[in-house]
């Protein structure tokens, strides 16, 4: 589905991204830091500010992403992750308000997932997970064509089920190099490309633990798509064949033949999945 003109924002937690999309290309994009101990108001007027750059009077929407829980239907932002004064924030009624179009926003979990599913490898799929491996481990869920992000937009936290002595997330997310081997998954990267043994067998543990991850995810959702993003899918050929291995333990073997995992393709699927939120609610 293509519209003439619609935004998308990105907020991270030390940088907000904007992009202006017309039929499926990101015709203008910029990218500024912001202070995350800065005040709301002045956090607010960055979104403000980096939209208006990249505004033409053809846009027909916008969808922001946020890294936080969101009351899909008031638009209002509730405890961004490092961002202490966004306790509570209107921010579609004040981007309305402002830019006099409709906005639409989501957690960037879920926006990642339904940018794959009008961008990216979930054109073609009408159930799909889309997981990002970062500082945390995140997902979002497309349902029969549709984003499911449930009553308070925490559908999908895979990452905060128990496993072994804590939490998935803490075993598959940047969080695993850190606290098991003190590295990053950056630097094992640069070493397994180098062909470092350590650091191979490194991301093969992590792939088998990615796994069991994955298996919750089918006994969950049984998705046709499961789509890796964030920093570590960059590794992606380093942990598949041991996260696979894994999926031999799943009962049922006609879903593991059926299921399809990919790596995302797309550098700028932050600010089109936000984007994306726009023609996701104006079906």
């Amino acid at each position: 589905m293509d519209v003439e003109s619609v935004i998308g924002v990105d907020l991270g937690g030390t940088n907000v991204s904007a992009g202006r999309i017309e039929k499926s290309v990101v015709v203008k994009s910029l990218k500024t830091d912001i202070n995350p101990l800065g005040s709301e108001d002045e956090i607010v007027q960055s979104i403000v500010s980096i939209t208006e750059s990249v505004y033409d009077n053809k846009v027909k929407g916008i969808g922001i992403g946020v890294p936080s829980l969101v009351d899909i239907k008031t638009g209002i932002v509730y405890d961004v992750q490092n961002i202490p004064s966004w306790k509570k924030v209107p921010l579609k009624k004040i981007i309305e308000e402002y830019f006099n179009v409709p906005v639409y926003i989501n957690n960037d979990a879920n926006c990642f997932a339904v940018g794959e599913k009008y961008f990216g490898k979930g054109k073609e799929f009408e159930n799909i997970v889309g997981l990002t491996l970062g500082t945390g481990l995140g997902a979002g869920i497309i349902i029969n064509n549709r984003l499911y992000s449930g009553k308070n937009c925490g559908a999908g936290e895979f990452g905060s089920l128990p496993y072994k002595d804590s939490i998935l997330e803490d075993y598959c997310s940047s969080k695993f190099f850190i606290n098991q081997y003190h590295t990053t998954g950056e630097v094992l990267y640069s070493r397994a490309q180098r062909g470092d043994r350590q650091a191979i067998d490194i991301f093969e543990e992590f792939g088998s633990y990615l796994g069991d991850a994955v298996i919750s995810i089918m006994f969950t959702i049984d998705p046709d798509l499961i789509v890796l993003g964030g920093s570590i899918s960059k590794s992606y050929k380093f942990f598949i064949d041991s996260l696979m291995e894994k999926l031999e333990k799943f009962p049922y073997k006609r879903n593991v033949e059926q299921l399809v995992i990919e790596k995302s393709e797309r550098d700028d699927i932050a600010i089109l999945g936000a984007a994306a939120l726009y023609l996701e609610g104006s079906v």
